[in-house]
């Protein structure tokens, strides 16, 4: 032990002892007597719930780790089925419900189910089919009202009761004024019956050469919200204008725009039927957004657009353009598909669709004068009279947002079957200067009646409030609008 190199080994062997205790010390003893009676809570990590998909579930859960933090016990809900083993468990993320925002239109269709019609209106037509005595098919009009003071008090009773229940109510009442006594609007047309196409659905019979026509007298609109005064922008009828047969058989070698032109000029100078000035009210109710229920009423002629006079009149297929600047000059607007359905709906009287043979004469001037022909024989035996709300003839020209993404394109829809389904869906296929046979022009007024209370029908169509009511897809852009209208 005395030499140099076993000293020097033992204070080796002791540095590296005195080492190991040293670092044993710092690292092991030292901090589990500072820690000695301190309770230390473990962190808890809120982990968010994620869509785990599909996890499979075992048999049993692994043992615990021994000394090892567990964490806090995962709470099941006990209306969970029980899981068993080879089953998997989608877990779904759970998202807090949110408030929806309030809707800007009113979905779902309008209440435009069909009406039967009045049963006047069925006497009239039985009565008409079996050729009856003319005095007899007259005293089935309704009585006139009584002149006396006691209208007049229950006028205001109503205004006065209106006036209460909505503040929109209106003070003056919207009847028109009567027709003048003199004014003859008694039709003299001849009914034609056409021999119906092989592939046509409806057959008409063909009244009896040798009895008369019976000329049905015009009729009587009582209570008609929409007042004559709707149509005041139509110019007074020329004395000098020609029947409508005579001016469609100036137009015989005519087609497409120059036509169109030339009917456009006429109509423009007032050679219009006159019972065509008498707009017919077509309502429609329906729930807002809001919760409150609202009325809306709309103005429209009671048959499609004609040239000439009561006597003799022919419908006339437009292009849009034609019909467009028709419809601004008289501060009317052309319908919405979900218009179309509600005159269908509430008309007075419903015509089945009478299709002619398919071609390129579909839109030749000779065709639409026998379309116009076949209409006035189907009126006739339906016992219609001038002023009725007819609908069923004719497809309609109509006012929808797909205009704006279709330019140069016309929007056609209607020609309703029996029952209320239309054979035309809106379609957007043909040019904006295509007519034919089928097509008419069903005119409505700019102003229309909320509750009473006279608005702008445009600025109802683009409000999202109330263009739900009127119109299928919501409301219409002013593109659409000013491309309907210029």
């Amino acid at each position: 032990m005395e030499s140099p190199a076993a000293v020097i080994a033992t204070l080796a062997v002791s540095a590296l002892v005195c080492a190991g205790l040293l670092t044993l010390t710092v690292t092991r003893i030292a901090p589990a007597v500072r820690l000695a009676g301190v309770e230390v809570e473990p962190a808890r990590v809120d982990i968010p719930q994620v869509s785990l998909g599909s996890l499979p579930v075992t048999e049993g859960v692994g043992a615990s780790i021994a000394g090892a933090d567990q964490g806090p016990e995962r709470l099941i809900p006990a209306s969970l089925p029980p899981v068993t083993a080879g089953n998997d468990r989608v877990i779904v993320e759970t998202v807090p419900g949110r408030p929806e925002p309030a809707p800007t239109i009113i979905a779902g269709r309008p209440p435009v189910e069909a009406i039967p019609r009045p049963a006047r209106i069925e006497a009239l037509a039985a009565a008409a089919r079996a050729l009856a005595d003319p005095a007899a098919v007259a005293a089935l009009r309704p009585a006139p009202r009584p002149e006396s003071e006691a209208p007049a008090v229950e006028e205001a009773s109503i205004e006065l009761a209106a006036a209460a229940v909505s503040p929109l109510a209106t003070q003056i009442s919207p009847r028109p004024a009567l027709r003048p006594a003199g004014l003859d609007t008694t039709p003299t047309e001849s009914f034609v019956a056409r021999a119906p196409a092989a592939s046509e659905e409806i057959t008409l019979a063909a009244a009896p050469a040798q009895e008369p026509i019976i000329a049905l007298p015009g009729f009587d609109r009582s209570a008609n919200a929409c007042s004559r005064r709707l149509a005041r922008e139509i110019p007074r009828r020329p004395g000098s204008a020609p029947d409508g047969s005579d001016f469609i058989a100036t137009l015989q070698n005519a087609s497409g725009t120059t036509r169109d032109a030339a009917i456009a000029r006429e109509i423009l100078r007032g050679n219009v039927p006159a019972f065509l000035r008498d707009l017919a009210p077509v309502t429609f109710n329906g729930v807002l957004p809001n919760g409150r229920t609202a009325q809306i009423t709309i103005c429209v002629t009671p048959d499609y657009l004609a040239v000439g006079d009561d006597r003799d009149f022919v419908r006339v297929p437009l292009g849009l353009s034609a019909a467009a600047q028709i419809a601004e000059q008289f501060n009317m607007m052309l319908p919405t598909t979900r218009m179309v359905d509600a005159i269908y709906a509430q008309a007075d009287v419903r015509l089945s669709p009478s299709p002619m043979t398919p071609g390129a004469q579909m839109s030749s001037t000779n065709y639409f004068l026998q379309h116009n022909a076949t209409v006035q024989g189907q009126l006739g035996n339906a016992g219609g009279r001038l002023g009725m709300l007819v609908s069923g003839h004719k497809k309609d020209l109509v006012l929808t947002n797909r205009l704006s993404s279709a330019p140069g394109r016309v929007a056609i829809y209607g020609w309703h079957r029996p029952g209320g389904n239309p054979i035309q869906p809106l379609s957007t296929v043909h040019g904006a200067e295509y007519a034919d046979y089928s097509h008419g022009i069903r005119l409505v007024s700019r102003t229309a009646f909320v509750n009473g209370q006279a608005v702008d029908l445009q600025d109802l169509l683009m409000d999202g409030t109330y263009a739900g009511l009127l119109n299928t897809d919501g409301p219409i852009g002013r593109p659409a609008i000013q491309i309907a209208s210029r």
